[in-house]
C-alpha cells in the first residue's frame, strides 16, 4: 500500500508540474545529441587529439604552437572539426564553419554548428578578440537550428541595448542554440536529462571562451535554458547568470549552485510560468522559483515585461538591466 500510495503521489505531482501549461500531449521525446563533432574519427585517425578527451585550453595550445599554413591546412582537411572544437580561435571557427555550411548563414560569425538531431548553431555578433565584455543567451524549448528567431531576437535586442550607451560597444553577444532542448512542454521540459547534456556542453563553451582570451561572460538563461545554467553553474567561467522565465534552477538557493558568479532573476506578472509549480520530486520539476527572496538571486525589475518571452522588448525595465549587467555596468 505505501509502495502504490508513493506511485500515485509521483504520478500526480508530474501530471501537475506540466498540466500548469499545456499537459503532456503538446511535448515530444527528444535524445540529446552529445560527443565530438562530426568528423572526429577522421581527425583521429590523422593522429590529431581526441576532441573528447582534450580540454578547450589543451585545443587553444595545441594551435597556438603550429604555424598558420598549418592552422588552415587542418582547416580545409576538417573543417567540421576545427569549426566546433573550444579552444580554437574565433576566426578560424567562423571560416571553417562557412566551409561546412555552403552558402547558408552568409556574412553571419558561426561559432559552432552540428546537424545531427534538429541541429544546433551558434552565432556571434561582435569581436570576440577585442571585446571587453561577452554575453551568451541560453534559449529554452523548441530552439534549434531550424527555429533560431526567437533566439536571435533576444541576442540582437541585448546586442543593440548595449550599444545605445556608447558608439564603440566591446559588447559580443552569443546567441548559443548549443544542446539539444525540449519540444512542447512534456516530460522532457519536467525533467533534467536534457539539461544535464547542455550542460556539458555550455560548460565546454565557457571553458573555451576563456581559452581563447575572452572575458569571463555574463549568461542570460531563459526558461529551460535556466535549469541547463543552474546545473553547469558549478563548473561555468562566468561572471553573471541571469535567469528569466525560469521554472526552477535545480537548486533550493544560490548558495547550492557553487558558483562565484552574481546570480539575477526576472520574472514579470504575466509569465505563464508562474503557474508551474516550483516542486521537485523523483526526478520531476525544477525546484524553487529564483526570484523568491528566500532563493538569494538578485532581482532583475520586469513589472512592464509581457508574457514568456517579452524580456527584451524594447524599453523595458528588464531589457535595460540586462545590457547594464551585459556591459559590466552594474556592482
Amino acid at each position: 500500500m505505501r509502495r502504490y500510495t508513493r506511485t500515485l503521489v509521483a504520478s500526480a505531482l508530474a501530471v501537475t508540474v506540466v498540466a500548469g501549461t499545456a499537459g503532456w500531449a503538446s511535448g515530444s521525446a527528444q535524445r540529446a545529441v552529445t560527443g565530438p563533432p562530426v568528423g572526429a574519427e577522421a581527425w583521429i585517425a590523422d593522429g590529431l587529439p581526441d576532441p573528447e578527451r582534450t580540454s578547450p585550453s589543451e585545443v587553444a595550445a595545441f594551435f597556438r604552437d603550429m604555424g598558420p599554413a598549418r592552422q588552415r591546412e587542418l582547416l580545409r582537411a576538417h573543417p567540421s572539426v576545427v569549426g566546433n572544437l573550444d579552444g580554437v580561435p574565433p576566426e578560424l571557427r567562423y571560416e571553417a564553419n562557412a566551409r561546412t555550411l555552403g552558402g547558408r548563414y552568409a556574412g553571419q560569425q558561426v561559432l559552432a554548428v552540428d546537424p545531427r538531431g534538429r541541429g544546433q548553431i551558434a552565432l556571434v555578433s561582435g569581436d570576440l578578440t577585442t571585446a571587453e565584455h561577452v554575453a551568451v543567451v541560453v534559449p529554452g524549448s523548441d530552439i534549434d537550428a531550424g527555429n533560431l528567431r526567437p533566439l536571435t531576437d533576444m541576442a540582437d535586442a541585448l546586442r543593440r541595448a548595449t550599444d545605445s550607451r556608447s558608439a564603440d560597444s566591446r559588447t559580443a553577444v552569443i546567441a548559443w542554440a548549443g544542446y539539444t532542448t525540449p519540444v512542447g512542454v512534456g516530460v522532457d521540459a519536467a525533467t533534467g536529462d536534457l539539461a544535464e547534456a547542455g550542460a556539458e556542453r555550455l560548460t565546454r563553451l565557457t571553458d573555451g571562451l576563456a581559452a581563447v582570451g575572452a572575458p569571463a561572460p555574463s549568461l542570460f538563461c531563459h526558461s529551460y535554458g535556466s535549469v541547463v545554467c543552474g546545473l553547469a553553474a558549478h563548473d561555468l567561467k562566468a561572471k553573471d547568470l541571469v535567469v528569466f522565465g525560469s521554472p526552477g534552477m535545480r537548486a533550493a538557493n544560490v548558495g547550492e549552485l557553487g558558483t562565484s558568479a552574481r546570480v539575477w532573476a526576472a520574472k514579470d506578472p504575466s509569465d505563464w510560468i508562474d503557474r508551474v509549480p516550483n516542486v521537485s520530486f523523483a526526478g520531476l520539476g525544477h525546484g524553487e522559483d529564483p526570484t523568491e527572496p528566500a532563493f538569494g538571486a538578485r532581482r532583475v525589475p520586469a513589472d512592464d515585461a509581457r508574457g514568456h518571452n517579452g524580456y527584451f522588448a524594447p524599453g523595458t525595465q528588464s531589457l535595460r538591466t540586462f545590457a547594464a549587467i551585459a556591459r559590466g555596468d552594474v556592482r
